[in-house]
C-alpha cells in the first residue's frame, strides 16, 4: 500500500505519504489509521519514525488520538496545510523567490496598516523601529528586532492571517535575513538604505497613505531582494578570485 521510505527524511517522508492517502481519499475523515505496528511494517521504519509522522499531523489537525481507540482523521483534514519543504529553500532562487511572495504580502500589509492604524499601533510601530536603530548602532545584527518591526506593522492591520501568513514565510527566510541584517551591518550604505526604507513605510503608515505605504514596503523588499543577490554575487567572485 505504501512505498518503502529511504533512510533520509523519514519523518517527513512518511508524514507525506500518509498525508496523500487521507487526501486521496484512501483514508476518509473520521477512518481510523493502521496502528504503529502495521504502519511501521508497511514503511519500514521504526515505530519512533511513525509515532513523530503521526505527531506532526495531528499538530496540522489532519488526525487525532481518541483514548482507547487509536488515530482517527480529522472531519477538517480535507484542507490541505501550506507546506513549504526545507530542502527546497537552501538556494539564493529560491530564496529570492519567497522574497518575491513576501514582497506581494507585505505591501498589502502596509497599506491596510496606513488604513486602520491606531494611535496606540503607531506607537508600537514606533517603539519597535526604535528597537531596531537602537540594536543597530550597538552593532548587532537586528534580526529579532527587524522581525518584531515588521510584526508591528502587520498587528496594526487588525488582521490575523497576515501575522501568520508573514510568521510562516520568516521561518524559511530566517538565515537570509541574518546574511543580509549582517552584510548591512558592516556596509555602512546598506544600513542607511534600510533605515531611510523603513522610515519611509512608517511615515506613510502615519500619514494614513494606503498607496504610499504599498509602494514604501514593496520597494524596502525589492531592495532587500537586491541586496541579498548582490551579497550572493560579491561571495561567488570572492570564491571565484579565490580558486585562481
Amino acid at each position: 500500500m505504501f512505498q518503502k521510505v529511504p533512510a533520509r527524511a523519514l519523518t517527513d517522508n512518511v508524514a507525506e505519504q500518509l498525508l496523500d492517502k487521507i487526501q486521496s481519499g484512501a483514508f476518509a475523515r473520521g477512518d481510523k489509521l493502521p496502528t504503529e505496528a502495521v504502519l511501521s511494517g508497511e514503511f519500514g521504519v521504526s515505530r519512533t519514525v511513525v509515532r513523530e509522522a503521526i505527531s506532526r499531523l495531528k499538530y496540522e489537525g489532519v488526525v487525532e488520538s481518541r483514548q482507547g481507540s487509536g488515530v482517527f482523521v480529522t472531519l477538517q483534514a480535507g484542507i490541505r496545510p501550506l507546506r513549504i519543504d526545507y530542502t527546497e529553500t537552501g538556494t539564493l532562487e529560491s530564496v529570492l523567490q519567497i522574497v518575491e511572495l513576501r514582497r506581494a504580502i507585505e505591501a498589502e500589509v502596509a497599506a491596510q496598516a496606513a488604513r486602520r492604524r491606531t494611535d496606540a499601533s503607531m506607537a508600537a510601530i514606533d517603539a519597535a523601529l526604535a528597537r531596531l536603530d537602537e540594536e543597530v548602532a550597538q552593532g548587532g545584527d537586528g534580526v529579532a528586532e527587524d522581525v518584531a518591526f515588521h510584526r508591528a506593522i502587520a498587528e496594526a492591520t487588525g488582521n490575523p492571517y497576515f501575522l501568520k501568513t508573514l510568521a510562516f514565510l520568516s521561518q524559511y527566510l530566517e538565515a537570509a535575513t541574518r546574511v543580509t541584517r549582517t552584510n548591512e551591518a558592516r556596509r555602512a550604505d546598506f544600513s542607511r538604505q534600510v533605515r531611510e526604507e523603513h522610515q519611509a513605510i512608517v511615515a506613510a503608515i502615519r500619514a494614513g497613505d494606503p498607496l504610499a505605504a504599498r509602494n514604501a514596503a514593496q520597494n524596502h523588499m525589492y531592495n532587500a531582494a537586491h541586496r541579498l543577490a548582490q551579497l550572493g554575487a560579491d561571495e561567488s567572485g570572492e570564491a571565484h578570485g579565490a580558486a585562481n
